[in-house]
């Protein structure tokens, strides 16, 4: 297995573009990403940040697609409440105004359906850590969207990333992952994507009748959506975990494989 960023090997984009269908239609039509996450842009503006891997034998199997953007100064002290979206308008920002970044963004990651759950997820991760480093970065962030929240939309996302196994590892597999490979849970990004649509629309997408005003839980959907009837409108605010990987947390690492070693577990690999 061999990973590569678009930079190196800039054939690859339309076999990495290909790759993944994870996630409900409805989650396409968030207006930031729509206008910024294209194959091309992604291509054209951030290459270094862009990793694919490559099986000999398969090819193409998995993506990591990130962007930079600079984060902890006077007007940006901290990662933005607006989680997914801010990360692409501060990097297209820093982009125009020539600014320099200072930490990577991984936006998503995407496995070949056929090799799900067999560890690429956590190496594509790790080559997207690695791109980082090369760009001299200081560390690699996450508005993580935890994947098992789908199945509470009901459930505060603060309550849902807080919750633990008897290990002391995160409950949701995906937080899990990102813990195991030495990142820090640092808060909830409340309103990380938005999809606004005329309920006909969210008809279409979901096969739900919207017939009545009030939240509407949706499948794939982290929280439900405000459906207006009066208004003709179906609101969609999705919160994002951010997740920080990078300086300082080597300690919270040691701690995890602390506590897998008391569990009898095997050690977290980095």
């Amino acid at each position: 297995m061999s990973a590569y960023t678009l930079a190196e090997r800039p054939e690859l984009l339309a076999a990495a573009l290909a790759v993944g269908g994870v996630g409900e239609e409805f989650a396409g039509h968030d207006l930031v990403g729509r206008a910024l996450a294209v194959g091309r842009r992604l291509r054209d503006l951030w290459p270094r940040h862009t990793v694919v891997l490559v099986d000999e034998k398969q090819g193409v199997v998995a993506r990591g697609c990130g962007v930079p953007f600079a984060v902890y100064g006077e007007d940006r002290p901290r990662l933005p409440d607006h989680g997914w979206d801010a990360a692409l308008l501060w990097a297209i920002e820093d982009y125009l105004d020539g600014r320099e970044p200072n930490v990577a963004c991984a936006l998503d990651i995407q496995v070949d359906q056929g090799r799900r759950g067999t560890g690429l997820a956590g190496h594509t991760l790790t080559a997207l850590k690695r791109a980082a480093a090369q760009a001299g970065l200081r560390e690699l962030v996450c508005p993580l969207r935890p994947p098992g929240k789908a199945g509470e939309p009901f459930t505060p996302m603060a309550e849902y990333a807080a919750r633990t196994r008897d290990d002391g590892l995160p409950e949701d597999r995906w937080l899990r992952v990102h813990v195991r490979h030495g990142a820090r849970i640092v808060k909830v990004a409340p309103f990380a994507m938005v999809v606004v649509e005329a309920l006909d629309r969210w008809r279409a997408w979901t096969g739900q009748p919207f017939d009545a005003s009030g939240p509407v839980a949706v499948r794939g959907g982290l929280v439900p959506v405000l459906c207006d009837l009066e208004r003709d409108v179906g609101v969609y605010v999705e919160p994002n975990v951010w997740i920080q990987h990078g300086r300082g947390n080597r300690a919270l690492r040691d701690h995890w494989i602390r506590c897998v070693a008391r569990s009898g577990g095997s050690a977290p690999r980095a």
